[in-house]
């Protein structure tokens, strides 16, 4: 038996972790509109591109004025997430809102040309080509010793998505708004009845989803340091995946699902070949759908009749 490369190992590890931290932080927005009124908004995975190119732009005209590296990530961090939070503000209201009673093949349909919609409004508005994006993420001394195993984005990745998750578990369970949220995710005309204004909910979840893509394609971006207009959708489709493995509807199992997906593809393209990682991803997709569609960490629900 040949012996392990731990080394290898780790590195493989910590890689699939951050690509993980990334699937969760697009995949919570899809889990909690899904949890909420039960859609799956195909047009998500694109709102982490305008994110990242968002990022882009802003780190441009800063990076002219002479600012420096961190101050440049968070205030395009800042300005991504304003925009991105307006702009599924805005798809909500135009794509999803009026077709709230009709069939649900409907707003299916809706959010699927959402998407092809906002793809090919980027790919005209910048470029179909490949551009390269700038590590905004400085150097951490401490990690110096481990900097051949952990890069200090992807240190920075890890961090800022549990703290996240972390504050966002915090919200839903706390909160006022957050409270809103479960009642309505649990039966929604009971809420309204209560007096919980669920358009209002609604908009809000779209919002803070948006929001915590806008901060992933940001990092993602700083990390590989390239973009296309392209990149939402692969994205998109992996965080998916990754909600529907850890259970959607369920926050833990987003999290968990992405960080599961993240491995397992690190890993295959470690051992297998790098090739394989996309093919990976989907056949995790069709095995959990075949034995396991509830997730992880979702509950079969119980019809009643």
């Amino acid at each position: 038996m040949a012996d392990i490369d731990w080394h290898y190992f780790l590195e493989l590890l910590v890689s699939g972790v951050t690509k993980g931290c990334i699937y969760a932080l697009i995949a919570l927005g899809y889990t909690m509109v899904y949890g909420i009124i039960e859609l799956i908004n195909f047009a998500h995975g694109e709102v982490y591109m305008l994110g990242a190119f968002t990022g882009l732009i802003v780190a441009g005209v800063l990076g002219v004025m002479g600012f420096p590296e961190t101050g440049i990530l968070l205030i395009g961090g800042v300005v991504a997430v304003i925009y991105c939070s307006a702009y599924g503000f805005t798809v909500e209201k135009i794509a999803y809102k009026p077709l709230r009673n009709a069939t649900r093949l409907s707003p299916l349909i809706s959010a699927i040309g959402m998407s092809i919609f906002l793809q090919n409004y980027v790919r005209i508005a910048q470029t179909q080509d490949f551009l390269r994006y700038p590590n905004l993420i400085p150097d951490f001394a401490f990690l110096e010793p481990i900097s051949d195993i952990l890069r200090p984005s992807g240190f920075v990745i890890i961090v800022t998505s549990s703290l996240v998750m972390a504050v966002l578990t915090l919200f839903i369970k706390y909160t006022r708004l957050g409270k809103a949220m479960r009642a309505t995710a649990q039966n929604r005309k009971m809420a309204m009845l209560l007096g919980i204004d669920s358009d209002r909910i609604i908009s809000a979840t779209f919002i803070i989803g948006s929001a915590l893509a806008a901060v992933g394609g940001v990092l993602i971006a700083s990390h590989t340091q390239q973009i296309n207009f392209n990149i939402g959708f692969l994205a998109g489709i992996k965080a998916f995946t990754a909600a529907v493995l850890g259970g959607i509807g369920s926050i833990p199992g987003a999290m968990l699902g992405g960080i599961v997906l993240g491995c397992c593809e690190s890993f295959a393209a470690g051992y297998l070949s790098s090739d394989y990682e996309d093919m990976f991803a989907f056949a995790i997709l069709i095995l959990i759908l075949i034995f396991r569609p509830s997730g992880l960490l979702g509950k079969a629900k119980v019809q009643k009749v």
